[in-house]
């Protein structure tokens, strides 16, 4: 169908094209000229080619269209042949001039031109919506596109209007198509059921006319609006029903093209990288691409399988979520792909494997950038089905086995190809941990009632149990023994029916959020299947053999428990004898155990039976010994060891068991060893008890089997042994060495002396620190392997598997220690510490992997477990610690047995939560990437482990020796013996010393990286003296465009190299060698590239930049390696991390520096590969797990996002202007776009990093992410153009991309205004109250001119009620406004909708009762405006306060100035009701108007005090000239008091207002000019504040003799007036001393005049707009000549009364 229509569209164009051609022809019959001529027939023959070659392109090409390459090759075409007619025509235009004959050709080439813009218009919407699918597809996209435009324009109630009615014409039009095809089906069914639909769709059209109507009527209200938005979902919802499920299978299909483009790219980039690996010649950045396209290659099949399967079944759920599954997985390999694959593109030594491999990652990243959108939707659509789906795989799986089990008892069951017992084992015993995460996870998520990432959960769960399921057939298959393989099948078949019943339930938790006994059902299936996981796992080949070990421990140490022991039936010296012998059997058990394994389940299965045995007999021999002591309480201590070698057995069988099962688990090597050292240390403690040997012997005997028990730490260290940094084990060794050599010492002194008791007790140090120097040396040699740069370092992930294993380990032994009866008060006190040690650690783990993760689910599960955690350490510890001195109830008061079963009690919790929170972190999702050694590492570890193990052995020898010689000191030949072992010893702690100092990890690398560098720099250095002098010559082997991109792509890899080196050199010994290895690797690349570029360059001045640039990046980073040699990775030498810092920071600045240039260099000749890449890359981190720690609130983010989103649409528009008039420039509006959505990329994260809810969050980062793919393609269509400047189908294109961005920057912007509609709704309350305050303005002008008349017969009665009313509505809505500021958005947004509206209402209705009161009282009418203003201005202050307040915490500075904010509201409110009381008494009208101009006047000063810096300045003669204010204010307030007249008071309060406002505002922005000097600044504003002090001081003196007129209150009036006289005099000072030399004198009488006549005309003008707006009156009570506000006689006045200063100056 599709290859039919362009087929058809292209032969129109050749049509088109002939016709062209023979209307060319006729011009050129008629062309007089010859060269004219053949000019037109060499036009028409070239449009004729371009014609056929399109066609055969089309032809070609046509199957296989939906593959991008296969696009832009058509698309090629079809720009020939539109350049082509553009040619011919220009050439029939100069050969003739015929208007008839050039109007044919016009119209043919017009013709030519439609055709194919309508083949290339088809070619791109294909490329866009993919192929059409179902019998509705046009309309339903139409439905789909138009309901996302109403989403958009929310706010806009107009175009929310005009897009519902272009939304009412499609659904019409898809419900008339639906019942005309009900009526033509044949089929009852199908036809019923497309009514049903049509009449659905046809509901929620008219639901959606009544919602536009509403919204219509009403533009303004928000709630209409809403219910227009929520109509238009239900109409989407309806549609998707209707069309079936065609969105669905529309975003489906665009998935599987998605993804078979991104196997294709992959498969491409994987090639180019085997081309490459040859002449790659970085190690690590080719073992690292190895890596990657080692794990895109496994991934690749997945993907193909899940796009086939989906689209061989496009009905099925189960496919498709597969198929999203798969990309899901795709995606994380393929950026890591790609990543790598940059990185080693500078590094390969061949150009065209180079570049090849760099177009080849580009244009996998273009794909995954592809894939990822189109996964996101399909996701949306198939999302909510997927527990079901997740549910039908299990039952699925359940089947499976039991066919699986049928064929085992019909004996037909076999082993797949590749399947072995031990792979399979292994398999299954890794897998049983990935489910029991998973299921964790949906637990979680099911109680948190969160949908998306239950169905998520859901489906990784049941991916995980396939894979168990796979391995336990493998493992029946693989089995020898039919009944061995039923019982694996049988368990795990109820597996899977207990998963099964999970999910259900998770489901039902789901339909009832919040029902606690949903939540326990939940809670116990989980219980059930975690014992079904454990019993399939113990079904394994060899678990069996352990388990019956375990069996035979617990039953054997049942003998432990009787009362009474059986009688001795051997002679003490017997049964020491035995016991001394059995021990050391089973100490020699326990080291077959730990190596048994790592070998086959049959070595483990006998190494664990013997062990069974030889406990056995041990337990037998310590009874025996038990029999024979002398006391009750010896008898119990030595039975209390037993019981402690029998817990210690079990957990060594445990730890084995577990290692055998998975391998690759986390600290489970050490685990082991840990557990084989404790069989080791409790034997010793049991034999040290119960021995009495000669002096000297148990000592001796207890260090050769400790020695023996660390020796298997040298084996094979390949993991690390404990936290120990690599200047950590060096300390460990220093102090350990020193303690073994006095011990050695005293051991030969006490020998001589014959001193037994201080023998053993040197016997013991000397072993413990050979243990500690063992762990110490096993730590140093891992470390030195791993900072080698052929190893791979590995990756950190979520959490710390290791650490959560270690922290784990320890808390189970505290707690043990905690309620063992043996335990002392120290030993008690000693746990409890352990215990907060690493439950603190934990939280700490859990609060840092909180903030990395973007997986909201998982953020809460750390944060909820973490609180578990320390709420149970916290009861623990209660329950330990004595809580007052009277307090008898704790443990470490009294160690009675119920006090320790209330502390066994207390702990069962803990370790419950602990085990929790571990098995949840142990989600493959979190863990790390271990360490890989690589052979050169294991090669550079070998002359650690070599000096250990002989320390080790000639130690051994030493203890053995000594052990003789202290029974007989006597033996001249022992004592040569022992003197040649401890020489041994010696020299082997010497050579251990120098081998780990030697092997300092990083120094050798930094040493090579440097005389790199240092060879680099020369390179350079020669290059530019060669450019100085005209000689350097060109490189011709190589285009520029390539040098550039090679250039580029090296600085940006050192770049990305700066943090890391950084950090490594601060404090990560072993990342040192592996990142300045890199580092330095970089440089080689870039002189070439760098030295290249200048070759080719023209201008002398950009060749010298660009190798001074160059230098100047290598001298930085050589002065980095030197700070990081020094530094060493060592992080207690802080006094060389400064000089690290600074390194870095000149190094980053390098960096910038040069890729400004070569951006600008780029951008010049349309070279957009970078841009494009660097747009990408933001779009990728946008998705990134670990989003860095948000600093701001959402509201900052919000307003950064919103400035540059403006910025990309401004500069969108710009570029479309650019287009047509000046297309050279368009390469640097590309670059602006490129770097303002990387600045939006990172607020987006951040943003979504704050919002709530998480719905808003997920809508900003797609609703940015989309703006990136049309920046994407908006800067690839300004290099088209560039390149080719005459090209119309490339402007065209970018002008459409243009305008995509542009609506794209509205989507981004309603996604934000979505997540802050309080804080949105309080900028437009500001907006509001501000327009409302510069009308009262206005008002008081007009009333102060006594022009504010009222137009009926009315009183200031008939609206006092109506004011006090709204004054107490605007109280109410006050306090919701500060309720709101700690609620949600949605109660924010209605408090402050409510509150603009009110102080509108309030506005109004004071105005009107102003009004009502005639310009009779004219000052009256200003003190009732001023106090309603107060109050409008109050409510402006507290809008702005709640809004920076708005989801802050109590204890936040901002809650504060809230509270300021609102009592300053409440005052004025109140004061507005004075006034208003006061207005119709005469007697008080003064005093109440200077009431408030005092609280005005106070509140001013406040303003003025704070920190906040004025928006604008004012010069020194604005201060000097509102200084004036003051005077003129003082005297009328002097006046007013002596005259205690009501209308000289008010008028003083009216004037005061004005003078103390203006000289405040103006004194600030003076003081803040940026010519002022700090000292005058701080004076000005120290005047400032006396001077309004003392005004406020001459106010209230006049209150006092208003309200009691005494002479000697009036005498004060005048000390009072020449105060304020006084700091008027101050602030002029200052206001002169802030002048320059330029200023124009301020008494200057001209310059007065000029000023003053400027203002009257601003006045004027002011007023003459605000008279444009006024409604004419009814009648008006005065007539006058409107604008004549300033009359001839006045005027005069005015400039009699501005010369006097001239005058007084004179004088």
């Amino acid at each position: 169908m599709l290859q039919d229509t362009l087929m058809n569209l292209a032969k129109a164009v050749a049509n088109a094209a002939a016709m062209l051609v023979l209307k060319a022809k006729n011009v050129a019959q008629v062309a007089e000229d010859t060269i004219m001529q053949n000019r037109v027939i060499a036009a028409a023959t070239q449009c004729a080619l371009s014609t056929s070659q399109l066609v055969a392109c089309t032809k070609v090409v046509s199957p296989t269209i939906s593959s991008p390459v296969c696009q832009e090759q058509l698309v090629e075409a079809g720009k020939l042949v539109d350049r082509s007619v553009e040619t011919c025509v220009k050439a029939c235009r100069s050969a003739n001039s015929d208007g008839e004959l050039l109007k044919q050709v016009a119209a043919a080439a017009g013709v030519v031109s439609q055709a194919l813009s309508d083949l290339l218009q088809h070619v791109r919407h294909y490329a866009s919506c993919g192929e059409p699918i179902g019998r509705y597809d046009q309309a339903t996209d139409t439905i789909m596109n138009v309901t996302e435009n109403i989403f958009t324009s929310m706010g806009d109630a107009g175009e929310m209007v005009r897009q519902a009615r272009v939304l009412a014409q499609a659904t019409s039009d898809l419900v008339n198509a639906m019942r005309s095809d009900a009526e033509a089906e044949v089929d009852v069914d199908n036809s019923k059921k497309l009514l049903a639909a049509a009449k659905l769709l046809a509901d929620a059209t008219a639901r959606m006319v009544e919602a536009a109507k509403g919204a219509a009527a009403y533009p303004e209200n928000e709630d209409q609006q809403q219910r227009l938005r929520e109509a238009a979902e239900g109409l989407r919802v309806a549609t998707n029903a209707a069309a079936q499920n065609a969105i669905k299978k529309k975003l489906v299909n665009r998935l599987e093209i998605a993804a078979k483009q991104a196997a294709a790219a992959a498969t491409q980039t994987i090639a180019a990288a085997q081309n490459a690996a040859a002449s790659n010649k970085n190690t690590a950045s080719h073992q690292q691409l190895l890596h990657s396209w080692k794990a895109v290659t496994d991934s690749i099949p997945l993907l193909v399988q899940g796009m086939r399967s989906s689209q061989a079944q496009p009905e099925e759920l189960g496919p498709q979520l597969a198929l999203i599954m798969a990309s899901q997985s795709f995606l994380q390999r393929g950026s890591k792909m790609v990543a790598s694959a940059k990185s080693a593109v500078p590094t390969v030594a061949d150009q065209a494997a180079a570049m090849q491999l760099g177009q080849c990652a580009k244009n996998l990243a273009t794909c995954l950038a592809e894939l990822r959108t189109a996964m996101q939707k399909a996701h949306e659509a198939c999302g909510p089905l997927e527990i079901d789906s997740a549910l039908k795989t299990v039952q699925t799986l359940k089947s499976e086995l039991q066919d699986a089990k049928r064929s085992v008892i019909d004996g037909q069951l076999k082993p797949l190809p590749g399947e072995t017992l031990e792979k399979c084992a292994q398999d299954l015993g890794s897998t049983s941990k990935a489910v029991g995460s998973s299921m964790a996870q949906l637990l979680t998520c099911a109680a948190q009632g969160n949908e998306h990432y239950t169905g998520v959960a859901a489906r990784e769960t049941a991916q995980a149990l396939r894979t168990l399921a796979q391995a336990a057939r493998g493992v029946a298959a693989s089995t020898m023994e039919p009944q061995a393989a039923a019982a694996m099948l049988d368990s795990a078949q109820y597996v899977m029916e207990g998963s099964a019943m999970l999910i259900h339930e998770a489901h039902q938790a789901l339909v009832h959020p919040g029902d606690a006994e949903s939540q326990q059902r939940l809670a116990q299936v989980a219980k059930a299947v975690s014992h079904s996981l454990n019993n399939c796992v113990n079904c394994l080949p060899g678990q069996k053999d352990v388990d019956m070990a375990l069996r035979s421990i617990g039953e054997t140490s049942k003998k432990l428990l009787v009362e009474c022991l059986p009688p001795c039936s051997k002679t003490f010296q017997e049964a020491q004898t035995d016991l001394n012998h059995t021990a050391a059997e089973l100490n020699h058990s326990a080291g077959e155990v730990v190596h048994s394994s790592r070998g086959t389940s049959s070595q483990l299965a006998a190494a664990s039976g013997k062990f069974s045995q030889d406990f056995d007999e041990f337990l037998d021999a310590g009874i025996e010994m038990a029999g024979h002591t002398q006391s009750k309480d010896d008898q119990i201590q030595v039975i209390g060891n037993l019981k402690n070698i029998s817990m210690a057995s079990s957990k060594l069988l445990l730890a084995a068991k577990s290692l055998s099962v998975d391998p690759s688990a986390a600290n489970a090597k050490n685990l082991l060893a840990v557990a084989a050292r404790a069989v080791t240390e409790s034997i010793n403690q049991l034999i040290t008890l119960c021995t009495q040997q000669a002096a000297g012997q148990k000592e001796c005997d207890n260090a050769l089997r400790e020695l023996e028990a660390v020796r298997g730490l040298l084996g094979n260290p390949n993991e690390p042994v404990n936290e120990l940094s690599y200047f950590d084990c060096i300390e460990s060794v220093m102090e350990n060495s020193k303690v073994l050599g006095e011990s050695m010492a005293g051991i030969s002194q006490h020998c001589k002396t014959g001193d037994v008791l201080a023998f053993g007790e040197s016997v013991s140090l000397a072993s413990k620190a050979l243990c500690g120097l063992t762990e110490a040396a096993a730590q140093a040699s891992y470390l030195v392997a791993v900072s080698d740069p052929n190893s791979h370092s590995g990756h950190e992930g979520l959490v710390d598997p290791i650490q959560f294993a270690r922290a784990h380990q320890a808390i189970q032994t505290a707690c043990q220690n905690l309620v063992d009866p043996a335990s002392s008060p120290s030993q008690v006190l000693s746990a409890a510490t352990i215990v907060a040690k690493h439950t603190s650690a934990l939280c700490n783990a859990c609060r840092l992997a909180s903030s990395k993760t973007s997986n909201p689910v998982a953020r809460r599960q750390f944060v909820q477990s973490a609180k578990e955690v320390a709420n149970t350490t916290a009861n623990l510890v209660k329950t330990i610690k004595v809580n007052s001195p009277t307090d008898q109830n704790a443990l470490d008061n009294d160690f009675s047995e119920d006090n320790r079963n209330r502390c066994r009690v207390a702990t069962a919790p803990l370790l419950e939560a602990v085990e929790n929170l571990s098995t949840f972190a142990n989600n493959p999702e979190f863990a790390s990437i271990p360490a890989q050694i690589s052979n050169e590492g294991s090669v550079a570890q070998e002359p650690i482990v070599r000096s250990a193990r002989s320390m080790l052995d000639s130690s051994t020898y030493l203890i053995e020796t000594a052990r003789s010689l202290v029974l007989n000191p006597k033996d001249p030949p022992t004592w040569s013996i022992l003197a040649g072992h401890s020489r041994t010893v010696s020299d082997s702690i010497k050579s251990l010393i120098t081998s780990i100092r030697d092997k300092a990890p990083g120094q050798r690398e930094c040493d090579y990286s440097i005389d790199n560098i240092n060879k680099c720099i020369r390179d350079i250095e020669q290059a530019s003296l060669a450019a100085v002098g005209q000689t350097l010559p060109c490189r011709d082997d190589i285009s520029m465009e390539a040098l550039q991109e090679q250039l580029t792509s090296s600085v940006q890899e050192i770049g990305h190299l700066i943090d890391p080196v950084s950090t490594a050199a601060r404090g990560e010994a072993a990342q040192l060698g592996h990142k300045v290895t890199q580092l330095a690797g970089y440089f080689d690349p870039l002189i070439v590239a760098s030295v290249g570029l200048a070759s080719k360059l023209q201008d002398h001045q950009q060749q010298m930049t660009i190798l001074d640039q160059t230098k100047t990046l290598s001298e930085s980073a050589l002065q980095m390696l030197y700070a990081a040699k020094e530094g060493g990775g060592n992080p207690k030498a802080s006094h060389t991390h400064d000089a690290i810092s600074e390194a870095a920071q000149l190094m980053k600045e390098a960096v910038d520096d040069i890729m400004v240039t070569l951006n600008e260099a780029a951008s010049e000749v349309g070279m957009v590969g970078g841009m494009v890449e660097s747009i990408a890359e933001s779009i990728g981190r946008l998705d990134e797990g670990t989003p860095p720690e948000p600093e701001g609130s959402f509201v900052d983010y919000q307003t950064t996002m919103v400035k540059f989103s403006k910025a990309i649409a401004i500069t969108a528009q710009e570029m479309m202007t650019k287009s047509v008039t000046c297309p050279e420039e368009l390469g640097g509006l590309a670059s602006q776009v490129t770097v303002d959505y990387a600045q939006l990329a990172h607020q987006g994260r951040l943003a979504a990093a704050t919002a709530e809810p998480e719905e808003v969050a997920f809508q900003i980062k797609t609703r940015v992410q989309e703006l990136g793919h049309g920046c994407i393609y908006l800067v690839q269509k300004a290099g088209a153009l560039q390149l080719s400047p005459t090209d119309s189908f490339s402007k065209r294109e970018l002008i459409e991309c243009a305008r995509a961005v542009t609506e794209k920057v509205s989507l981004v912007l309603s996604a934000l205004q979505a997540g802050n509609k309080g804080t949105q709704a309080c900028i437009t309350a500001a907006s509001a109250v501000s327009g409302i305050i510069a009308d009262l303005d206005t008002t008081i002008m007009f009333a102060s001119a006594g022009t504010l008349n009222p137009e009926n017969e009315e009183s200031f009665a008939d609206h006092r009620e109506s004011i006090l009313k709204t004054a107490k509505t605007l109280v109410e809505d006050t306090k919701l406004l500060v309720a709101g500021a700690a609620s949600t958005q949605e109660k924010l947004a209605q408090a402050a909708h409510s509150s603009a509206k009110t102080i509108t209402q309030l506005t109004e209705v004071v105005k009107l009762g102003a009004t009502s009161m005639g310009s009779d009282e004219p000052e009256t009418q200003v003190v009732l405006i001023n106090a309603v203003r107060d109050v409008a201005k109050a409510l402006a202050e507290l809008i702005g306060a709640t809004k920076c307040a708005a989801g802050k915490a109590a204890d936040d500075p901002s809650m504060y100035q809230l509270k300021s904010a609102a009592k300053v509201m409440v005052t004025n409110v109140t004061s507005l009701l004075k006034t208003v009381k006061a207005v119709e008494d005469e007697a008080t009208r003064g005093t109440r108007a200077l009431e408030a101009t005092i609280e005005f006047i106070k509140q001013e000063l406040t303003v003025f005090q704070s920190k906040d810096i004025p928006d604008k300045s004012a010069s020194p003669e604005e201060f000097i000239r509102n200084t004036k204010g003051i005077t003129v204010a003082t005297a009328k307030a002097v006046a007013a008091g002596n005259s205690t007249q009501q209308e000289d008071v008010i008028a003083t309060a009216n004037l005061s207002r004005k003078a103390v406002s203006d000289m405040l505002t103006t004194c600030k922005q003076a003081a803040h000019h940026p010519e002022v000097g700090e000292d005058l600044r701080r004076k000005a504003l120290q005047y400032g504040t006396e001077c309004t002090t003392e005004y406020i001081n001459l106010l209230e003196q006049v209150l006092q003799v208003v309200q009691r007129p005494m002479p000697e209150q009036k005498q004060e009036l005048a000390m009072h007036s020449k105060h304020v006289a006084a700091c008027v005099t101050e602030l002029v000072q200052t206001a002169e001393a802030m002048k320059g030399s330029d200023c124009v004198d301020p008494e200057d009488p001209t310059v007065i005049a000029e000023t003053e006549l400027l203002g009257a005309a601003a006045s004027i003008e002011a007023a003459a707009k605000k008279l444009e707006q006024l409604k004419p009156r009814a009648k008006p009570k005065v007539t006058s000549a409107p604008l004549n506000l300033f009359p001839p006689t006045q005027t005069q006045t005015q400039l009699s009364t501005i010369n006097q200063p001239g005058r007084r100056s004179g004088m």
